[in-house]
């Protein structure tokens, strides 16, 4: 048994009091640290709850500076201070201006403004430029009585920017009143209760074949004014005193506003394109016969412009012309279907006999030998097209031309002519319908839809008033991808290697195909001219004819060039 000294237990009991002191004194420091960290810091939650206490307190004061900035301008806007109303926006002078305006010519009595609550936005690209740090948009109503027309409200919002400096009014027309744009006002007009027709901008259609007359007693005789009367007219008639938008340089009366008072005939809304439609008309000033420009959105159909010229006759929509070698399109992917290759070789003779009818190529060219499918499509090669007559049936001409819609009935919104392609009746029928001859019948919007369905893939019909098509129609087959893609392919080969060479230098790579179409029974024969295309980078496809115009290449090339650039801005001026 060991023995343990009275000394040795005595020494464990100091070492293990040493131990116990020492754990309390860490423990003491432990806790009063804490302690400490939580006098000096606070718990970490209540830290988080005050610091969003705090971030909401400086987003209220944010939300209180952009409405007081916004009453204060109201304030001066209802008092009649125009400069000092200017003075709380981007824009003095403008503000100013167009507030002064607005109130003389309508002379409202009573007039009240009604603010809302404000509400953060993000910022634009050019107001983080001017130095914003926050945007906010606040809703009001504006009410008023105007003399000779009555009660009119309406409701509109501002923005208020707010800069390390100062809280601004963003000043723009649409501010003062939704409708406005740059260059406009507001005034009283004695105006025609009729409804307007407008293009995809909300303004009026300028487009004068499309949009038709109005008799004396203000029936529509014409265009979409007589398709639409009923609608336009509405419960409505005669004219009235009404709230017009103004163009202030000439103080013309441009549009009337509804107003509680009075019955206005609907608005009918197109898919034209202003700047598109301008494009088209521009470049029809090039042409001094009779002649059509349509345009087409091809992935929806929708039409983007219908120039004709002289006006009065809609050819764009409802002329039935034969389509010539832009009809090769369709005649291509019947044969593409068949097996023929781009890269297949194609004669092209300077005749080409059937049945003792003679078949020839414009100024009776031809091709060197060993040329392919695809060279007799770039440079428009009657005689290699009649010349595979072979490959095809009778029914493979109208089926395949059913598969770009054409034939269907078309539920446009505005009367056209969507096509005929029969059925061949024999070798001789199907070798000039193989040309775009014989039977083969379309418009220039057929025309156009046609280059839209290659660029778009498949068939979507053309529309010109969406609210009003109801069953838009659909073709009873599709394209196939690869024919799809061989054709897009050939009709870029005509702008770079072949008749299509107006187009060459063009931005946007334009695929195209001529057309030369011969008509009547004169002898040489008469000829329309025809281009169609599209756009390879822009969702956007077009067709050109000139009535009597000669050759497609050179003549209607021209045209569509002149088309493109203008749609750049870089036509002639």
């Amino acid at each position: 048994m060991e023995h343990v000294t009275e000394w040795g237990s005595g020494r464990r009991r100091v070492r293990r009091s040493r131990v116990i002191v020492g754990v309390v004194a860490i423990s003491l420091v432990i806790f009063g640290g804490l302690a400490g960290a939580v006098m000096l810091f606070g718990t970490p939650g209540r830290t988080t709850e005050r610091a969003e206490e705090a971030r909401q307190q400086a987003a209220k004061a944010s939300v209180a500076r952009a409405e007081r900035r916004m009453d204060t301008f109201v304030s001066s806007w209802k008092r009649g201070r125009w400069e000092e109303a200017g003075l709380y926006t981007d824009s003095p002078g403008s503000a100013a201006s167009l507030l002064a305006s607005v109130h003389r010519n309508l002379a409202p009595k009573p007039f009240s403004i009604r603010v809302g609550e404000a509400s953060l936005t993000s910022t634009t690209k050019s107001e983080r430029k001017a130095g914003a740090r926050r945007t906010y948009v606040v809703p009001f109503t504006v009410k008023m009585k105007v003399p000779r027309v009555g009660a009119y409200t309406y409701e509109s919002k501002a923005r208020i920017v707010q800069t390390a400096e100062r809280d601004v009014v963003h000043f723009e027309p649409s501010m003062v009143n939704p409708v406005l744009k740059a260059g406009q006002t507001l005034a009283v007009a004695r105006m025609s209760t009729r409804g307007s027709i407008l293009d995809d901008k909300g303004d009026l259609l300028a487009a004068a074949t499309l949009v038709g007359d109005v008799n004396s007693e203000g029936k529509g005789t014409s265009g979409l004014q007589k398709r639409y009367n009923k609608q336009l007219a509405g419960s409505g008639s005669g004219s009235a005193y009404l709230i017009a938008i103004t163009d202030r340089e000439t103080g013309r009366a441009l549009r009337p506003l509804r107003t509680p008072d009075v019955k206005l005939g609907a608005d009918v809304h197109t898919t034209i394109d202003p700047d598109v439609q301008r494009a088209a008309a521009k470049a029809l000033d090039l042409v001094g016969k009779p002649a059509a420009l349509v345009a087409v959105k091809p992935s929806t159909g929708d039409i983007l412009a219908a120039a004709n010229a002289p006006a009065g006759y809609n050819r764009a929509f409802i002329g039935q012309y034969p389509p010539g070698s832009t009809f090769k399109v369709i005649t291509s992917a019947a044969l593409l279907k068949a097996g023929l290759r781009p890269s297949d070789v194609l004669e092209c003779p300077r005749y080409e006999w059937v049945y003792g009818w003679r078949f020839t190529n414009q100024d009776q060219f031809v091709l060197p030998e060993g040329s392919t499918f695809r060279d007799a499509f770039a440079h428009s090669c009657n005689t290699a097209f009649v010349g595979a007559r072979n490959k095809l049936d009778d029914h493979s001409l109208a089926r395949t031309a059913a598969a770009f819609g054409i034939g269907g009935v078309w539920d446009t919104g505005a009367s056209t002519y969507d096509g005929s392609v029969p059925v061949n009746t024999d070798v001789l029928d199907r070798s000039a319908a193989m040309i775009g001859q014989g039977r083969d019948l379309a418009s220039p919007l057929v025309m156009a839809s046609v280059a839209g369905t290659v660029k778009n893939g498949t068939f979507v019909q053309p529309r010109l008033v969406p609210e009003a098509v109801r069953h838009p129609y659909k073709a009873p087959e599709s394209l196939d991808p690869d024919v799809v893609t061989d054709l897009r392919s050939m009709m870029r080969s005509v702008v770079t290697d072949g008749a299509g060479d107006a187009l060459r230098d063009l931005p946007g790579r334009p695929h195209a195909k001529t057309g030369t179409a011969e008509y009547g029974n004169s002898s040489p024969r008469r000829t329309h001219a025809w281009m169609i295309g599209y756009q390879e980078d822009s969702d956007i496809a077009w067709a050109v004819l000139i009535e009597d115009g000669g050759s497609g290449g050179s003549d209607a090339g021209p045209v569509a060039a002149a088309f493109l650039k203008n749609l750049t801005g870089k036509g002639p001026s």
